[in-house]
């Protein structure tokens, strides 16, 4: 059976004693440096310019370190034994389909959860349509089944079909609430707790299970007594956070350890596990190489000591929207995304002046390198690695399919800016924004646009001249949507009031 060998780039809080990840764990992207402080600076013409700091700790990934990570998993023999393993899986999945609908649902979420369903879609894809189009309430599960119900709606709703909250109806009573000898039923709770987080606006009978599971899954954390060691183990997991909130590989990486210990273990499905984990980690560890190169041709972390020289954190964003083997490009492309936005926020942030700012918006608005004859140096180099990067990804394009797309990563590069700028000049101008005004700047300047906008230039083939003009000329809701959760989580998360 395969070892599973524990990523130096993939480093998780959560990790079983006894196995090192041979680094510590790096500091966070916003919580390692102290609060600003400024510091006068004498620019050519004796002007004295005040210049605030971040202090951020320099970073502990050092690029001969990362260029030294080496795996024993690629080659041929690898690739063989995998393709055997997965032939094994179909043929469980096949088998499956003849047995009651909850073996192929659990089947299905231990693929997920072992981070293996993405070799088997479309499998996953017909007994998920056979569940749903078959008496979709009750089909093949027991009506008193609470587990059952829940396992079964989460994993439809995690795939897009219309299932109804009223699915749980049967497990309420007459004055709307939860019946209390659910209560009991542990596994029931946590499935339902685990289907409570896909809930939309407005979904009354979602919103009391969460309150009802969780309720119970907290007393029996509590309690001392009568405890199943694997079960416990996923309860306080969850209770921590739900699995629609975690980064699919981290989980991943942290439920083959826990499944090893489960009375219901498949061996093969462990084993292919393990082995995939770590011929994907092989290529992550290519793709983060090639980011540490970009990076240091660059010259970014080396010549500006006020930003946050976060390579490999900006990297593992990338992870978390595309592990997959074949969107090395994406990640290796976005990755460089993450990284010009993380170091221009600083510029706007922290260390640029006003004036230098303006220019610098200017100059980007205008995309021009005649543009940045009087900018200082420091910004200068940002403008350099933003335009030939930019540059790069249009002619990748443009050889690939044919589409000129630079007027629309000028455009949404520049909404950033601008945003950002505004942001400066509310500081600079002692201005208390009204929650609105903040809010409709917020929702651009935490990046989610020009992130969302590479996502999708960066990982569709064919672009189309359709969805270009829908992002140029809307706020379309699902950008909004995402741009204010991820605005308002932020703001959260670095809040000096609240510690998350």
């Amino acid at each position: 059976m395969s070892q599973l060998r524990v990523p130096p780039t993939l480093f998780h809080p959560s990790f079983p004693s006894g196995i090192s990840t041979r680094l510590p764990r790096p500091p966070s992207l916003r919580r390692d440096y102290i609060p600003c402080q400024v510091r006068s600076m004498v620019a050519p013409d004796n002007q004295i310019i005040v210049r605030r700091t971040a202090n951020y700790q320099p970073t502990i990934w050092g690029y001969d370190y990362i260029q030294s990570l080496r795996t024993e998993y690629v080659g041929e023999s690898y690739t063989i034994r995998r393709n055997k393993l997965k032939e094994d899986v179909r043929l469980m999945l096949d088998k499956y389909v003849h047995k009651e609908p909850l073996y192929q649902l659990e089947f299905i979420d231990a693929l997920e959860r072992l981070g293996l369903s993405y070799h088997f879609e479309d499998e996953i894809k017909k007994i998920l349509e056979r569940v749903y189009g078959n008496n979709q309430c009750n089909y093949g599960l027991k009506k008193d089944s609470l587990y059952a119900t829940a396992l079964k709606f989460r994993l439809l709703r995690q795939h897009g079909y219309n299932i109804p909250q009223e699915s749980f109806n049967k497990f309420i009573d007459e004055n709307g609430n939860f019946k209390a000898c659910f209560g009991e039923d542990c596994r029931g709770m946590l499935y339902l707790y685990e289907a409570s987080f896909l809930s939309v606006e407005g979904e009354n009978v979602l919103d009391a299970a969460k309150t009802f599971a969780t309720k119970h899954l907290n007393e029996y954390v509590k309690c001392k007594e009568g405890k199943d060691p694997y079960l416990f183990t996923l309860v306080k997991h969850a209770l921590e956070f739900p699995l629609h909130w975690r980064m699919l590989r981290m989980e991943a990486r942290w439920f083959i350890e826990v499944y090893q210990k489960s009375p219901d273990m498949n061996p093969i499905l462990l084993d292919l596990a393990k082995l995939d984990f770590n011929m994907v980690q092989a290529i992550h560890q290519e793709d983060l190489k090639d980011a540490f190169m970009w990076w240091k041709r660059t010259g970014l972390g080396e010549k500006l000591e006020f930003i946050r020289n976060r390579m490999l954190e900006n990297f593992l964003w990338t992870i978390g929207g595309s592990f997959q083997p074949q969107y090395g490009y994406v990640r290796r492309m976005a990755s460089q995304v993450n990284a010009l936005i993380t170091t221009t926020d600083d510029v706007y942030d922290v260390y640029g002046t006003l004036d230098e700012l303006e220019l610098f918006t200017d100059a980007i608005e205008r995309w021009d390198i005649n543009a940045i004859e009087h900018l200082p140096d420091y910004l200068k180099l940002c403008f350099f690695a933003l335009h030939n990067f930019e540059n790069q990804v249009v002619s990748d394009i443009f050889r690939e399919q044919g589409l000129n797309i630079l007027p629309y990563s000028k455009k949404a590069w520049l909404n950033l800016y601008k945003a950002y700028l505004i942001e400066a000049k509310w500081y600079h101008n002692g201005y208390t924004t009204t929650l609105k005004e903040y809010i409709d700047n917020a929702v651009v300047s935490i990046s989610a646009p020009v992130i969302l906008y590479h996502s999708y230039v960066l990982a569709s083939n064919p672009i189309t001249m359709e969805v270009l003009r829908y992002l140029d000329e809307e706020f379309p809701d699902i950008i909004r949507c995402s741009s204010m959760i991820f605005r308002l989580a932020n703001d959260l998360g670095t809040s000096p009031v609240l510690d998350l």
